[in-house]
């Protein structure tokens, strides 16, 4: 490990986090990489900082403390060494383990397309997690926000965002046009438009079930009792509807034991409802018309039954499976609906890249928008915790935002080093500041009778709630 990242010294007083065997050690003292951000991140970070010091501080008692170490990247970076993101500036987030920082810019007219997707890949953060809770007193656009409590896991290196494509008219585009349709797609009816761009969607097996995966040791490890596969697989089965498979694989492979798809929980069911159910009837109640079918399909769905009740009727028979983790599907556009109407219905969604990108942000405005939204993305031995929003430029040095989702990022940061106790401390203050109705003007606005306060008196007043 380097002793200097950027020309600063690391803290002389702080430890490095260590990895080794898929657990973290935390020491008393990490060293927490931080980078504050552009635009509106400086007056965030500010106090944020203060907020997480002052938590640690009355949990613990001197016992422990957080090291922060600052980290260049956007604006900042490049103003100092003329590059949105230094080599030393990854190289400290990789080897001290555990960071945060503010929102960044995308800088325009080339290089880097997003600053927050190439620390993704080059960490190889390949879950994003975004909790959305509702925090009382705070405005939203629901009559019960209060029901929506769910985690999504967004797999965070593949799909769209994995950077393949090309522009109309190139040499590229034009050739990989050239290619699908005079030879993949030579002699049928589906042609590429030769004035399109064109990109490429990269689903694997991999970048799937080590996200899945995830997704379900959170949901054993925390006590949620359901895991949705969100994806698109009505439309683009070989993408999208291949990741809702091999989903379903990863829980019946990895996790047989813990787990229950929702058909096998209604075949279970079925069977718990009527002892003398046959196997036909059984199949004829999980999938209306099936009389309809070809003979092919029907034997196909009979020798399902059996499978399940041969397999885990033991196991998970006789109302078992209702202590599994469910594991269930919705195809993306639906729930859309099913996290306004039915919230309660839904703990844990495991979503391929683009639909996590805009489920995460739809629910989020049900709990009172990006500015309270925290997020984290997390790979093998790595993490780092952030804000969702932009960076508001024109509101930058102003101190009038509302540092809600770094703080909150900060206390997914604290839970994930396992400190506890900090994070609750932090999480109870800013909700009884918010009931207190001192809060910024994007809440303000939107709350009877509230008191418009800036970005670092709602610090305060958080810290003197603690």
């Amino acid at each position: 490990m380097q002793t200097t990242y950027n020309g600063l010294e690391l803290p002389k007083d702080g430890t490095a986090i260590d990895y080794s065997n898929g657990e973290y050690r935390i020491p008393d003292n990490p060293i927490i990489p931080f980078i504050e951000g552009d635009g509106t991140g400086r007056d965030i970070w500010r106090a944020s900082q203060r907020v997480f010091d002052a938590a640690v501080e009355k949990a613990y008692r001197g016992k422990r403390s957080i090291k922060w170490f600052e980290i260049y990247a956007g604006e900042k970076a490049f103003r100092q060494f003329n590059t949105w993101l230094p080599d030393d500036s990854v190289a400290a987030a990789r080897d001290l383990r555990v960071s945060i920082k503010g929102p960044l810019t995308t800088p325009v007219g080339g290089g880097i397309r997003s600053l927050n997707v190439a620390l993704r890949q080059l960490l190889d953060l390949y879950a994003c997690v975004r909790p959305v809770r509702y925090y009382q007193g705070v405005p939203s656009p629901v009559k019960h926000p209060e029901n929506v409590d769910i985690v999504i896991f967004r797999e965070n290196t593949e799909d769209v965002y994995a950077g393949i494509e090309f522009k109309e008219g190139s040499e590229e585009a034009a050739r990989l046009i050239s290619f699908l349709n005079d030879d993949l797609l030579k002699g049928g009816k589906k042609k590429v438009r030769t004035d399109s761009g064109v990109g490429i969607k990269p689903i694997s097996i991999f970048g799937t079930k080590r996200l899945v995966r995830y997704a379900i040791r959170h949901a054993l490890e925390t006590g949620r009792k359901t895991v949705t596969l969100v994806h698109k697989g009505n439309i683009q089965k070989f993408t999208e509807g291949a990741f809702r498979e091999w989903g379903y694989e990863v829980a019946r492979q990895e996790f047989r034991y813990q787990t229950v798809t929702e058909r096998e929980s209604w075949i279970l069911g079925n069977v718990e409802a009527n002892p003398g159910l046959t196997l036909e009837q059984n199949a004829a109640l999980i999938e209306p018309g099936l009389e309809f079918g070809s003979p092919a399909f029907r034997e196909a769905l009979y020798a399902e039954v059996k499978g399940v009740l041969d397999s885990i009727g033991k196991t998970h028979g006789s109302g078992a499976w209702k202590q599994k983790v469910l594991i269930n599907d919705r195809i993306a556009d639906s729930i859309f609906q099913q996290i306004i109407i039915r919230p309660s219905d839904y703990s844990i969604l495991a979503t391929s890249n683009l639909n996590g990108d805009y489920i995460s942000d739809a629910a989020a405005a049900q709990v009172g928008g990006l500015g309270i939204a925290p997020g984290a993305n997390i790979g093998d031995g790595y993490a780092v915790f952030e804000a969702t929003h932009g960076t508001a430029p024109k509101y930058a040095d102003k101190d009038v935002i509302n540092p809600g989702s770094v703080i909150l990022s900060g206390v997914m940061m604290l839970e994930f080093l396992g400190w506890k106790e900090a994070a609750k401390l932090i999480e109870t203050a800013m909700e009884k500041t918010i009931l207190q109705k001192f809060v910024t003007y994007d809440f303000e606005r939107q709350t009877a009778g509230a008191t418009k306060v800036g970005t670092s008196e709602f610090a305060t007043r958080i810290i003197g709630n603690m």
